[in-house]
């Protein structure tokens, strides 16, 4: 289920303003930078929430043509560590807003991902720049020791 306010397609990620609501589209390439709305011109806010990614082309583009680093969550439903670090991520999400984007790929509905990474252990977290993988580490974690293992990358 995805409880972010932003929905990512393969153009970029789409949020409703949160003062008119209309929808906005922020572009991969220019995440990091101001957006505003394009009907009432409110500041949109940087992406501070997990963003699940529906599929490998959504993937592709996130993570090739993202301005951010990405840090990704593997992870499935039915995995318990997976469901502890979650909570986790948002922190983690809501610390680095306009600085990384948390991204979420359940590995049940995306196997030929999972598959085109080597996944297997879940929760993997893996951070993605310019398209290539930087780092991975398995394994729940606390806010603090992933905010740290994310710093060491980037």
């Amino acid at each position: 289920m995805n409880t972010s306010p932003f929905h990512a397609d393969e153009r970029g990620l789409v949020r409703a303003c949160p003062q008119c609501g209309r929808a906005n589209r922020l572009t991969y390439e220019r995440l990091g930078h101001e957006f505003r709305c394009g009907q009432c011109q409110a500041q949109l806010p940087a992406p501070d929430a997990p963003v699940e990614i529906p599929d490998a082309g959504v993937f592709a583009a996130l993570t090739r043509r993202n301005a951010l680093p990405v840090l990704v969550d593997f992870w499935a439903p039915w995995c318990g560590p997976c469901k502890m670090v979650a909570p986790e991520l948002v922190k983690v999400a809501q610390t680095g807003a306009g600085r990384w984007l948390v991204a979420k790929v359940n590995t049940e509905e995306n196997q030929e991902l999972a598959a085109q990474f080597g996944i297997a252990s879940i929760p993997t977290l893996a951070v993605f720049r310019d398209g290539r993988e930087q780092r991975r580490q398995a394994g729940a974690m606390p806010a603090p020791a992933i905010l740290q293992f994310l710093e060491q990358t980037i």
